[in-house]
């Protein structure tokens, strides 16, 4: 995990101007970046644990989207400080919403990090800063094509419901809930 902001987190701050004035929509604007960030610190701590049980190349493919979301982090971060307000912290551990001891429940898990990860970014295409909305769109199609190159197949609407955890098989309809364990949250 990085301290410091990366290079596109330091582009991406200096677009917290827009807003400086306007308190209420300051609030609204950081109270969605919060979210997102919270998500992203669960789906890093998420793919630590995911990509332990993977090989080959869907470890390889963990370890990108480790990358990836340290990244997001990262430049979630420092928008956040941009707006004067200081970024949540990650939490020691994360309650893991099944057990993860193989393969497959690593892949299950990676795909409903994603899941979860788009819903959070739903807060910000809701805000109304034109540069926000078009962030949170990008990052919740990145997430929901991550999602689906795990899951195997797309959901109708990313974001929108965020399938319960337990297999998904390709071809199944993932808008009706899906046996397997609904307590517990990876960062949710």
């Amino acid at each position: 995990m990085s301290a410091s902001p990366s290079p596109s987190a330091t582009t991406a701050a200096s677009q917290g101007a827009p807003l400086a004035g306007r308190p209420a929509t300051r609030a609204a604007a950081v109270a969605a970046l919060q979210a997102a960030l919270g998500a992203e610190h669960a789906a890093v701590y998420g793919y630590g644990i995911a990509g332990a049980h993977l090989a080959g190349a869907r470890q390889k493919e963990a370890a990108r989207d480790w990358a990836v979301h340290e990244a997001a982090r990262d430049t979630l971060a420092a928008m956040i400080i941009a707006r004067g307000a200081q970024p949540v912290a990650a939490a020691a551990a994360y309650q893991l919403p099944f057990p993860v001891h193989t393969g497959q429940a690593a892949i299950m898990l990676a795909a409903l990090l994603e899941d979860r990860v788009a819903a959070a970014y739903l807060g910000l295409v809701a805000i109304s800063d034109a540069r926000l909305r078009m962030s949170g769109a990008r990052a919740l199609q990145s997430a929901a094509l991550r999602a689906t190159s795990w899951r195997g197949v797309a959901l109708a609407f990313p974001g929108l419901e965020v399938p319960p955890p337990g297999p998904v098989l390709a071809g199944q309809d993932t808008t009706r809930p899906s046996p397997g364990p609904s307590t517990g949250a990876a960062g949710g």
